[in-house]
């Protein structure tokens, strides 16, 4: 090698590979507190391991989905609130495992970014981490990439992938349900982590402050109304899947109420959803207000305080609601399943779901 030629390191092009090792120690005591039966807890070797055996299962159906935040990150970054978002990212998978009847058992996260730095990252996996243990799953292994250029500075992006498992034969299909069937809903922890694009546009163009008290609650800072992590609802429910009281449950994502209660129906059942069964919050209020936001629209952007929807037995009804109130939930009358074309109308008196403040004014504090 001639004297006169620079020598290149890994670091010199952007990536410090002892910044990568700082982290994954520092993470350690964070996935070990994610143990659970079935997984050591452990990583740094090329794969983590999971016994479902020693989990209690006998015939398990595996059950894998995978999810992100989406741009709800955005907000995270630009206020550097970075502590919930990976709550979120937990709870967008294993909410979705439990709607199939399947307990969550392990997690796995990806973590990329154009430069590491340890304090950000190590934030977003306690994030990651609390919501395992939330949700009793173990979180065995993840990546963190560190990719100089492909990212705007300050910029991450974050990937969940879960994998859950259910005694064959128990399995939520929804082809029990049927006309007759009770909705029931359970209540939001606020936006979750869809409709964001949305939400960052009207921010935007109406000048919302949000580092100030929202104007429908002043003890609150409208940034942390934004950025509550999404409720996890898998300890709640999954005694009650077990016990055979729930015949089919709908994660209310993208695509709001319309969308995600016809994915579990059998054909011939359509689900009728009456707004008048609860009261939106002040921040749904508040965001329909804001962006003269349509019924419908609404319905098919935000959950619009309902998290999670349950079809039960009319029997059974009465059962469920209290088990889950015992247990914290808040259960929300949404309507009931009818016979017709699959699919789901959304309607009531209630109309807009707007309170009859004037927050159609630009919020500028």
């Amino acid at each position: 090698m001639s004297s006169d030629t620079p020598s290149y390191t890994y670091e010199q092009a952007g990536v410090s590979i002892e910044a990568g090792n700082a982290l994954v120690k520092a993470i350690g005591p964070l996935v070990k507190a994610t143990m659970r039966p079935g997984a050591d807890g452990e990583i740094g070797g090329f794969g983590g391991f999971f016994d479902p055996k020693a989990a209690g299962y006998k015939d398990p159906l595996l059950v894998a989905g995978n999810d992100g935040v989406g741009t709800k990150l955005k907000l995270a970054i630009d206020t550097d609130r970075h502590d919930t978002v990976g709550i979120d990212l937990v709870a967008m998978c294993v909410n979705d495992l439990i709607v199939q009847g399947a307990e969550p058992l392990f997690f796995l996260d990806y973590f990329a970014t154009g430069k590491l730095e340890n304090g950000v990252a190590e934030r977003v996996i306690a994030g990651i981490a609390e919501g395992c243990k939330q949700a009793g799953c173990a979180l065995i292994g993840g990546e963190t990439a560190e990719m100089p250029g492909m990212y705007a500075p300050g910029d991450y992006d974050l990937a969940g992938f879960c994998v859950g498992a259910v005694e064959r034969g128990e399995q939520l299909t929804g082809e029990r349900v049927a006309p007759g069937h009770i909705l029931l809903g359970l209540a939001s922890s606020g936006v979750h982590s869809n409709g964001y694009s949305l939400v960052r546009r009207l921010a935007a163009d109406k000048g919302w402050k949000l580092d100030r008290p929202a104007m429908f609650d002043q003890d609150r800072l409208l940034i942390e109304f934004l950025l509550e992590p999404t409720r996890i609802y898998v300890r709640n429910l999954l005694p009650l899947v077990r016990d055979g009281l729930i015949d089919a449950l709908a994660h209310i994502t993208g695509g709001g109420l319309l969308e995600n209660i016809p994915r579990v129906l059998p054909a011939g059942a359509h689900a009728e959803v009456d707004a008048d069964g609860w009261s939106q919050s002040g921040l749904m209020a508040f965001l329909q207000a804001q962006g003269n936001i349509e019924p419908a629209e609404m319905a098919r952007t935000f959950n619009c305080g309902v998290g999670m929807v349950l079809a039960v037995e009319p029997a059974q009804a009465e059962i469920v609601r209290t088990r889950l109130e015992k247990a914290g939930e808040t259960v929300l009358p949404v309507g009931r399943i009818v016979e017709g074309e699959k699919g789901c109308t959304v309607s009531g008196s209630a109309g807009t779901w707007a309170a009859k403040q004037d927050w159609s004014v630009t919020h500028n504090g």
